[in-house]
């Protein structure tokens, strides 16, 4: 399968300013057609790795490999197949969409078509704007000319740091689906830095939380939301009874909250099959046992434990 491949492959990364270590011995992989989110609080190191992967800033020690070939030796090879917005995209804002994009396609070594030009500005939806000088652009609308810019040269690997930023919620979904559709429809890989969480828990496979430049847990997002401490909604027939049974049991330790038609607990993996059978057996009903734990609950709980 596809995801054997590994597009990204950093070891043992690190980098110091001064008296700040600001990565420090990082790893992570990321395989083609994946979509990767990369989290973790401000402060926690994520611009300095993604300038690092980008060639714009040297590691003090690591090594660093995309589409399996060493960035530091294969630079300009790497960077042709490679697209990115970091931060905030600068333009020249006198001059208009098209103009931009033009003008940054032949800095790219690509010959970039004026057809070619337009479908990205549709893509980004912002045909309609594209002899509108960039200057009139509101900070959401740089951020999608941002993106087009990094898609002009139909780059293999697409490094997005936090792409929504400003954006209204329509287009935060408008950017949320065009992210599926390049990884989807066209297989890009696609390294995703985000504040906002819930995005990230809605369009990525893979994902690594890092605080204070070091990694704190890398995996699949299903994998690592349904992973141990989860909070479970028990909904049953008779809350009364429940309560009297989970409070005079050694169950009584896990119960969050109770509420009109149920309980909430604290469950280790596992624990809730077991509770379910305990509550049959006494006489309760249980209709629906739902775990829930968000992405922004488990961020928590990994990047606190550091504080």
């Amino acid at each position: 399968m596809y995801l054997l491949e590994k597009i990204i492959e950093v070891n043992n990364l690190s980098k110091r300013f001064k008296d700040v270590k600001a990565v420090d011995h990082l790893d992570l992989n990321v395989y083609r057609g994946d979509v990767f989110g990369f989290l973790g609080p401000n402060g926690a190191g994520k611009s300095t790795t993604i300038r690092m992967l980008l060639s714009l800033i040297n590691p003090d020690e690591g090594s660093i490999k995309i589409f399996g070939k060493s960035l530091k030796e294969n630079r300009k090879d790497i960077l042709r197949k490679t697209g990115a917005i970091v931060e905030k995209p600068d333009f020249y804002g006198y001059l208009s969409a098209f103009k931009n994009l033009e003008i940054l396609g032949r800095i790219s070594g690509k010959d970039i078509d004026k057809k070619k030009i337009m479908e990205m500005l549709e893509l980004v939806g912002l045909e309609k704007r594209y002899k509108s000088k960039v200057k009139t652009f509101s900070h959401g609308m740089k951020q999608r000319l941002g993106i087009a810019q990094a898609l002009l040269h139909d780059p293999e690997l697409v490094i997005l740091d936090e792409p929504t930023t400003g954006l209204d919620p329509q287009g935060m979904k408008e950017i949320r689906d065009l992210i599926v559709y390049l990884s989807k429809e066209q297989n890009k890989t696609i390294f995703l830095s985000s504040h906002i969480l819930s995005e990230v828990e809605i369009v990525a496979a893979r994902m690594i939380i890092i605080n204070k430049g070091s990694a704190q847990v890398e995996g699949y997002v299903n994998d690592l939301l349904n992973a141990n401490n989860l909070k479970v909604t028990i909904e049953v027939n008779d809350i009364e009874r429940t309560r009297v049974l989970l409070n005079e049991s050694s169950w009584s330790s896990k119960i969050n909250s109770f509420y009109k038609s149920g309980v909430i607990l604290n469950l280790l993996k596992g624990e809730s099959a077991v509770l379910n059978r305990f509550l049959n057996e006494n006489g309760v009903e249980v209709s629906a046992v739902i775990p829930a734990r968000s992405l922004e609950e488990y961020f928590l709980s990994i990047t606190e434990k550091e504080k």
